[in-house]
């Protein structure tokens, strides 16, 4: 029996696609229904089984509000190049990250924030946060004591 395996190209597009879903809150029903497939072939895009058109990959990228380059870009908006497409080693942390629970609800839930001054105060949080963890040290400071962005 001949088993289809994924190209790297493909489950790396495929990796994208969901991790741009997911940080929407869609499903793969609702995706699939706005690209007019079913859910089951969502699952084999999002896996690199199967390849992706392009035209259904245009009709993806409006669905997900984003560009169809999106889903080609590497680290520092760079080219997609096959180099380093191992997503089993040598993935990026802050993709691995997006891919978790975690991540999505903190995403989801910053992206909620309109106030750009509330923003940079939770980043200036986070920042001191991970700080004092790297330095060994308990957070023992108020939020009061966190220096916040532009002197407020």
């Amino acid at each position: 029996m001949n088993v289809k395996t994924a190209n790297a190209i493909d489950s790396y597009v495929g990796a994208r696609i969901r991790m741009r879903r997911q940080l929407l809150g869609m499903s793969q029903e609702r995706l699939a229904e706005q690209i007019g497939v079913t859910f089951q072939q969502v699952q084999k895009y999002e896996k690199g089984i199967n390849r992706i058109g392009a035209s259904r990959l245009q009709r993806i990228a409006e669905v997900l509000h984003t560009s169809p380059s999106f889903f080609f870009e590497q680290e520092n908006s760079e080219p997609l190049t096959l180099q380093g497409l191992d997503l089993s080693a040598n993935t990026d942390p802050v993709a691995e990250f997006l891919r978790t629970k975690e991540g999505l609800v903190l995403n989801r839930a910053f992206l909620k924030i309109a106030d750009s001054n509330i923003r940079e105060t939770v980043i200036a949080l986070v920042k001191a946060m991970a700080q004092a963890e790297s330095r060994g040290t308990t957070l023992g400071a108020s939020v009061a004591d966190i220096t916040l962005p532009r002197g407020e």
